[in-house]
């Protein structure tokens, strides 16, 4: 099937508190993918039922849904019914992927360092004893939505309501000193390392989608052996979750010297603030060309 015949509908909105970034992201895919002659449409959508995704008539599918029901698997559950071909990583990584606890038990199995973290569900309290700074963050949100940090214990139950308001469950994660690193993983190599560098004490929701807010250091302003390292742990922490296509992985590097891995987004930020693009132009990978790359993971990966 050739460009122009074939239908690509770029997914975009969605129910979760990441709605405006998933609009941004969208609509820079599909510019980059008209640019590059593909027969491309937006879908502008809330909660799309089975039925309203068969009626638009597309032969696949670009997920630019950010997390809830674009990150956790349920829209590419629905594609899956539909045989509908679908960027990135398929159910059950994706569901691992927005699961900050699940997600940490594959990463230590795959013997990668996480930070210490106390778990706790709604409607109850830490029960043993917690020292600051504490990271308080809901287990299934991205964008730092719901993230704070506290210096005292005395901020904590603040922090805890203000994270339940994002999820049924919090993490409790100890600070880890040291440099914000995030790598981007392209077909199962890792990309250029980031070193991100906020305004603000910690890289929060201001920070990503306020220009002039971060700082961005590509290639990273680390040795090479401390590069090496952290696209290593990147592309490991990709392949412990089963991710398909593309992610991007953040991570700590500590004032040890280790690198503790937090998360991996399995659907990266396409705006023009956003980490994947920006590791993918160090490669020498334009944007058009990064979105070209995305698409093609449907067709490799489908089935």
């Amino acid at each position: 099937m050739d460009k122009g015949s074939m239908r690509i509908g770029v997914l975009m909105g969605g129910p979760s508190a990441e709605r405006d970034v998933s609009l941004r992201s969208g609509k820079a895919i599909l510019e980059a993918l008209l640019s590059k002659g593909y027969n491309a449409v937006p879908l502008e959508v809330w909660l799309p039922t089975r039925q309203e995704l068969k009626s638009a008539g597309i032969h696949v599918a670009f997920i630019a849904l950010h997390g809830t029901f674009g990150e956790d698997g349920q829209i590419q559950a629905i594609l899956e019914d539909l045989k509908i071909p679908y960027t990135g990583s398929k159910v059950r990584a994706s569901r691992l992927g927005m699961d900050k606890v699940a997600s940490r038990r594959l990463f230590k199995k795959a013997r990668l360092n996480v930070p210490d973290c106390h778990v706790i569900k709604n409607g109850t309290r830490p029960r043993k004893k917690l020292k600051t700074p504490l990271v308080v963050k809901p287990s299934a949100q991205g964008s730092s939505v719901g993230v704070s940090i506290i210096d005292s214990l005395d901020e904590l139950e603040g922090a805890i309501t203000g994270a339940f308001m994002f999820g049924d469950k919090v993490l409790l994660e100890s600070f880890v000193p040291g440099k914000e690193l995030t790598v981007g993983v392209l077909d199962g190599n890792p990309l250029p390392v980031i070193q991100v560098v906020p305004k603000r004490r910690y890289y929060d929701e201001v920070a990503k989608y306020t220009v002039g807010m971060t700082e961005y250091l590509c290639p990273a302003p680390i040795s090479g052996q401390e590069a090496k390292l952290a696209q290593e742990a990147g592309a490991r922490a990709h392949k412990a979750l089963g991710c398909s296509g593309y992610s991007r992985v953040d991570m700590i590097l500590g004032e040890d010297g280790k690198v503790v891995i937090l998360e991996v987004n399995t659907i990266p930020g396409m705006t023009q603030l956003s980490l994947l693009p920006k590791a993918a132009k160090a490669a020498g990978i334009e944007f058009p060309e990064l979105c070209e790359a995305m698409l093609k993971s449907a067709f490799e990966t489908a089935g």
